[in-house]
């Protein structure tokens, strides 16, 4: 028994040596081969498009390339949902996006925001907007909200999934103005394109991935969903502007699992930061109209609990949360 004992506090302290020296060096060495990084969304979408730019200028400052996967599905939380369960090591990452705390509120996660990630750095927000058809009969967002209330579910909108930051966004505006939508999900910005082109929906709310469509001239945008107008398009008004006051930003931020080792969570950040100063990562951001809105690791963490916190009273106001 006392060499059992024995050789069972060895092994302790073997594992402890281990634990207090091996860290380091292995994050000394890191990254040794690619990464892996998981976009949460389909191709041809604003946090694809941006994302891709990010982790290709990133890639320059880490001597390894990141190899970026679309894993698209529930509103953005599925991406994450196939990152948490890897091993703390650095090669597997992602961009996350509000979705994930959305659908945890409403019961369609399985893991926990907070509890289960390491959040790295927030770099973004998405230019949100309501688009039409450039041949729709609305020509303004005051337009539609009133066919809308005079006409109870016949308006049907696409988003990019139940819980995204853009359905929770029409589902509370349509609250506050008293109006009813019928709301048909997707896995992302081509589809919702794709169904507004081929007239199956009325308008679509998601991210910029509309862009080239309305600078076309194929689609009207009615609204944006910031507290300021786009740079892009200063004439079209934020839906705040009309007296609903509904704001949403979509941060999106650079994450790994939890437990991810300090000095490979500061190699990435550091990575990832300069990654914003690439000229082509700009201009990538300015032709999409999406705003810079940096955050080191715990400034990150810090705006995630609170924010958190906010998404959780909105999926109970609007009667989302899980049963």
């Amino acid at each position: 028994m006392c060499r059992v004992n024995r050789a069972f506090t060895g092994f302790i302290i073997i594992a402890s040596l281990i634990m207090a020296f091996g860290l380091p060096a292995v994050a000394a060495e890191y990254p040794t081969k690619p990464i892996s990084y998981i976009i949460p969304f389909p191709a041809g979408g604003s946090t694809d498009i941006t994302s891709r730019a990010l982790a290709n200028a990133a890639k320059k400052f880490l001597g390894q390339p990141i190899i970026c996967e679309n894993k698209p599905g529930g509103g953005g939380a599925v991406g994450p949902s196939l990152v948490v369960p890897k091993p703390p090591d650095g090669y597997t990452i992602g961009t996350i996006t509000p979705s994930v705390p959305n659908a945890y509120h409403m019961g369609k996660l399985n893991f926990h925001p907070l509890d289960d990630v390491t959040y790295i750095m927030r770099w973004c927000g998405n230019l949100y907007g309501i688009v039409v058809r450039a041949d729709s009969p609305w020509k303004t967002i005051q337009e539609m909200l009133l066919y809308s209330k005079q006409n109870p579910q016949k308006v049907v909108y696409w988003s990019p999934g139940v819980g995204s930051a853009t359905h929770l966004a029409a589902e509370e505006l349509a609250m506050t103005a008293g109006i009813q939508w019928t709301h048909m999900p997707t896995k992302g910005v081509a589809e919702d394109n794709v169904a507004l082109l081929s007239g199956y929906v009325d308008f679509i709310s998601d991210a910029a991935g509309w862009v080239p469509l309305v600078d076309s001239g194929k689609f009207r945008l009615l609204a944006t969903w910031g507290n300021e107008r786009s740079a892009h398009y200063p004439q079209v008004p934020t839906v705040k502007e009309t007296g609903y006051n509904v704001v949403t930003l979509g941060p999106m931020g650079v994450f790994g699992p939890k437990g991810l080792p300090a000095p490979i969570v500061d190699k990435l950040h550091q990575a990832f930061k300069k990654a914003m100063d690439d000229p082509e990562f700009i201009d990538t951001m300015k032709k999409l109209d999406m705003p810079m809105l940096y955050l080191g690791p715990e400034d990150y963490e810090r705006f995630v609990r609170q924010d958190f916190e906010n998404i959780g009273k909105l999926v109970h106001k609007l009667g989302l949360q899980k049963k």
